[in-house]
């Protein structure tokens, strides 16, 4: 049988074929299609009990027969996979399409809501229905007919275009490389960088050692290698993929403005000004003035820090090293330089602190004194890959909560960057709990020797993605659409994995998260801990508000798209950026991810985060009863509840922006 067709407790990754793919993605759509359709043929009026639990089994089906495939494509990703990948995704978004158009579905969802029985759902059941009725609007059902042909054709196109800008992205980083024979050139990398080059190299059957745009490599030469021409080619290559200054066949320049492009006529079928108003139907922000006030005020309070910061870099690069101009492939360079003479930290140093096994223990333990949950991991489940592992996790009464794959290690084929997605979600099906699984993914460097240690910034990435997963995992709601992170406002979905980097900074939980650290090394950190943060906290808004700017405006040639860019530079940034770049080429967040229009959310959301923590401070870092508020109210919720309700019910008033300035250190 079609493993994808199977029932199975776990991901059968071990069984899936590219030719598996195709055929069972159809069988389950036609399936889906025909099941709706004797749902919507019958005469009975409609309940939750003989209309919803039937759609949510359909729709289950297939979201975690997909979620394997999508996943396998992001992190195992081969031609034939991808050919099979491609094929599928018009059936997925016209199957989206057909659904979200069907007024006779739309109408049972309606019929439910307002029925005397409606009132006798839980509060997520309603809040499901609600958010239903919504998305059936944004899908077109109130269109006329040849308006609804055209949304069709739009989606399909759209999920075309953003599918190609990843591949894209993806094939211009793995097939770049440089090739090093004189190890002299390699000096001030760090061991750990060079030992994986040599294996590259080894692996690839070339002498000396290779370098590559996986994140790891390319952010220790831009930040480590004294050989200045070799940080200005990592720093031209990366910054210039899939863009017209490299090949032809992965430049993503048109590309960019037809994603936009297609965006605003989708919005504007829907009778939206423009995508930016159309993606805040689903956020806390409701304007977008609201959101670009939200970024100007923070800019007006991080850009005075941000310029005296760099400033300090450039007297630094000029009077300790004779550096009359900072070239961008100076700024990492210089920055660390800077750092290690004021704060006497190097963060390649204090990777012997922080051995993988470690710092996975100690995050376990963060949670089990936090929330009461055990972490366990369990061996025979079949993986993807030989690097991946697999986790259980159960509460303080022994009830199991849910699982997750932990896949850690940059390798070709495998999509950069960090992230949480899920494989299943937790639901009531057939008067049993279905728990969730998640996935959890980062992009660090592969172990050396058979050992692998992270810096400091790696552990917080790791934090991060967990975070997310614990929001996933750790739900009790039972009703699929607002499950976990299921119907959580966008601008929200950061509060719980920005909220659990706080536990890196924190001397009582890096006892047992780092193995050894000195007390003075921690202090080291924690005055360093600021080091250029108002300037990191305006490359967010730079990427923040030419995102929503371009949205806003249409944006529809790439060159208009570098005018926005341009022209949010030089009103934000306090770095040049260099001629040459081209970042934007490879933004996945907003071209191919779900953040367009909203990568705003980061900073939003960090907000909540912080603000949520300060209670914490305030009571405890590891108070049983403040860690117990937050499990049930924020993280058992998932999307049942309006995230403005769940904060104030957990803060005790409306979220205050003081607790981020304070925690980067900028005066409010």
């Amino acid at each position: 049988m079609n493993p994808l067709l199977a029932d199975h407790p776990y991901p059968p990754f071990d069984q899936i074929k590219p030719e598996h793919i195709e055929d069972a993605i159809t069988q389950l759509i036609n399936t889906n299609l025909n099941s709706i359709e004797v749902l919507l043929n019958r005469q009975s009026e409609p309940t939750w009990e003989n209309s919803i639990t039937l759609i949510e089994d359909l729709e289950d089906k297939l979201n975690q027969a997909w979620s394997w495939v999508s996943h396998l494509n992001s992190v195992a990703n081969t031609p034939l996979l991808r050919q099979a990948y491609h094929q599928c995704l018009p059936k997925l978004t016209d199957y989206t399409t057909q659904l979200g158009q069907n007024q006779r579905l739309y109408h049972v969802y309606v019929t439910i809501s307002e029925s005397q029985k409606f009132a006798m759902l839980s509060p997520a059941q309603q809040k499901m229905i609600a958010n239903a009725v919504r998305d059936f609007k944004l899908s077109g059902v109130a269109l006329s007919q040849d308006k609804r042909e055209q949304f069709a054709t739009l989606s399909q196109t759209l999920s075309e275009l953003q599918s190609k800008f990843q591949d894209n992205v993806m094939d211009a980083t793995d097939n770049w490389h440089d090739d090093v024979n004189d190890e002299n050139e390699l000096k001030g990398l760090p061991p750990h960088t060079v030992a994986l080059a040599k294996a590259a190299a080894e692996k690839a059957n070339v002498p000396g050692w290779r370098l590559t745009l996986d994140f790891p490599c390319f952010h220790a030469v831009v930040t480590y290698a004294d050989n200045r021409a070799l940080r200005q080619k990592l720093h031209t290559a990366y910054y210039t993929r899939a863009s017209e200054t490299s090949e032809a066949k992965w430049d993503n320049s048109e590309g960019m403005g037809k994603i936009v492009a297609t965006r605003d006529r989708l919005a504007k079928l829907l009778d939206f000004k423009n995508y930016a108003q159309r993606s805040l139907a689903k956020k806390m922000a409701k304007t977008p003035e609201q959101v670009l006030d939200f970024l100007w005020d923070l800019v007006k309070k991080a850009k005075p820090a941000a310029e005296k910061e760099f400033n300090e870099l450039k007297s630094f690069a000029k009077n300790a090293f004779g550096i009359d101009k900072l070239e961008s492939w100076d700024i990492a360079y210089y920055s660390e330089k800077l750092k290690q003479s004021e704060f006497d930290i190097n963060n390649e140093a204090l990777r012997q602190y922080f051995p993988i096994q470690q710092v996975l223990s100690g995050m376990f333990e963060v949670i089990k004194r936090l929330y009461g949950m055990q972490v366990t991991e369990k061996h025979g489940i079949k993986m993807y890959h030989p690097d991946v592992r697999f986790f259980e996790i159960s509460d303080s009464q022994g009830e199991f909560r849910g699982a997750f794959y932990l896949d850690l290690y940059a390798r070709s084929g495998k999509r950069g960057g960090a992230w949480m997605d899920e494989a299943r979600v937790r639901r009531l099906k057939a008067g049993k709990i279905q728990t969730p699984i998640a996935y959890l993914t980062c992009n660090f460097g592969a172990p050396s020797h058979g050992q692998s240690f992270l810096t400091h910034d790696e552990v917080i990435t790791l934090f991060h993605e967990f975070g997310h997963g614990l929001h996933h995992l750790l739900t009790k709601v039972d009703t699929a659409g607002v499950s976990g992170i299921n119907g959580v406002p966008w601008d929200a979905v950061e509060l719980p994995s920005q909220f659990m980097e706080n536990w890196c900074w924190e001397s009582e939980a890096l006892d047992f998260i780092a193995n050894g650290l000195p007390i003075e090394i921690l202090n080291k950190m924690l005055k360093a801990k600021n080091f250029q943060s108002a300037m990191m906290l305006l490359r967010q808004l730079e990427f923040s508000l030419f995102d929503f700017r371009i949205h806003l405006e249409n944006a529809h040639t790439p060159q208009r798209i570098q005018e926005i860019l341009d022209e949010v530079r030089r009103e934000v940034s306090v770095v040049p950026a260099a001629s040459y770049s081209r970042f934007q080429h490879s933004f996945n967040h907003i071209f191919s991810g779900g953040y367009a229009a909203g990568y705003y959310s980061y900073l939003w959301a960090e907000v909540l985060s912080q603000d949520a923590f300060s209670r914490f401070e305030e009571e405890g870092i590891f108070n049983p009863a403040t860690g117990k508020a937050f499990l049930e109210i924020i993280l058992e919720k998932g999307g049942s509840v309006d995230p403005s309700v769940l904060f104030r019910e957990f803060r005790g008033r409306d979220p205050e922006i003081t607790a981020l300035l304070r925690h980067r250190g900028i005066d409010a």
